[in-house]
């Protein structure tokens, strides 16, 4: 799990439409922190800061210790809002945290050695079909990725959940099936080739049947 990082916060006396269009145009980013039984806070946190974690990809499924006048919170981001246009941050949902806190967060998933992979060696393609997998998981041990590895992935092999190693307490979301995370597939022009061969070893076949019934 990476190191939490501080966001430093101000509390937002005023809510409603107005009050959240004025603080945009200060250059914050309105947001609230809810949950464990708690009354909600309204906040506002730079947008810069906001945008650059948002890019990162990880926003989500990342633990941030709100400081607010010296006071931390530990939150993880359940929801962003995205101006239409410009993408930039409309409005941010923190959800508080405790010790024994479980979140569901989305994890990516890494792919490795392909380069010894006898399938893509062969001029298979890595046809990945989740670049995340939702996990439920204490919130305190959140793992940056999930890694496959792909050493020994054969052209036409399929990489279910079942094949990654989930660290201790880190459960998939999904429970009721062995999903597929990517596949090795042949490459369109061999199986075009395979096709055609399939097609001329049928139309052999048949007159291979044409021929004996006109015999007899």
């Amino acid at each position: 799990m990476s190191d939490i990082q501080e966001l430093i916060a101000n509390t937002r006396p005023l809510t409603g439409t107005g009050s959240a269009r004025a603080t945009r145009r200060t250059g914050q980013t309105p947001a609230i922190i809810y949950g464990e039984g708690s009354t909600p806070q309204t906040i506002m946190v730079e947008t810069k800061i906001i945008a650059r974690l948002y890019q990162t990809g990880r926003f989500l499924s990342s633990l941030y210790d709100i400081n607010i006048d010296g006071k931390k919170t530990r939150v993880i981001p359940k929801d962003i809002q995205l101006h239409p246009v410009k993408d930039s941050p409309m409005h941010v949902d923190f959800l508080l945290l405790s010790k024994d806190s479980k979140v569901t967060v989305e994890v990516s998933v890494i792919f490795s050695n392909e380069n010894i992979s006898p399938g893509i060696k062969k001029g298979g393609v890595l046809n990945i079909v989740r670049h995340s997998v939702e996990c439920e998981c204490p919130s305190d041990q959140i793992p940056d990725s999930l890694s496959v590895d792909l050493s020994n992935a054969e052209m036409g092999d399929s990489i279910h959940i079942s094949a990654i190693k989930l660290p201790d307490g880190v459960t998939p979301v999904i429970t009721d099936r062995d999903f597929t995370i990517a596949t090795i597939a042949a490459p369109a022009g061999l199986t075009e080739n395979q096709d055609d061969e399939k097609g001329d070893e049928s139309a052999d076949s048949e007159d291979e049947v044409s021929s004996s019934e006109e015999d007899s």
